[in-house]
């Protein structure tokens, strides 16, 4: 699956984690999809590099629980960053 292939998922795994997430994370929808997409990405670098996943189809079981993993990862990490800030 191509880096193409990647942002649609991450796109997707963004919105399935902010949905797991409810919550105040900063940053509104387009932030969540971008972080989802950030997470999809680290999420499948991840599960390739210490699981062996195979991640070549859009459709593997894998390649989705990698991609929602990682974008949970990042949101908490990003509502960890952001959750001292106050509106101006």
């Amino acid at each position: 699956m191509g880096f193409l292939g990647w942002i649609v998922l991450g796109l997707i795994a963004g919105a399935i984690a902010k949905l797991i997430l409810p919550g105040r994370q900063g940053g509104g929808w387009i932030a969540t999809l971008l972080l989802g997409i950030v997470g999809a990405v680290l999420g499948g670098w991840l599960g390739s590099l210490l699981f062996n996943a195979p991640l070549n189809d859009f459709w593997n079981l894998w390649t989705w629980l990698l991609a929602i993993g990682g974008a949970i990862i990042v949101l908490l990490i990003w509502g960890l960053v952001t959750r001292n800030r106050t509106a101006s």
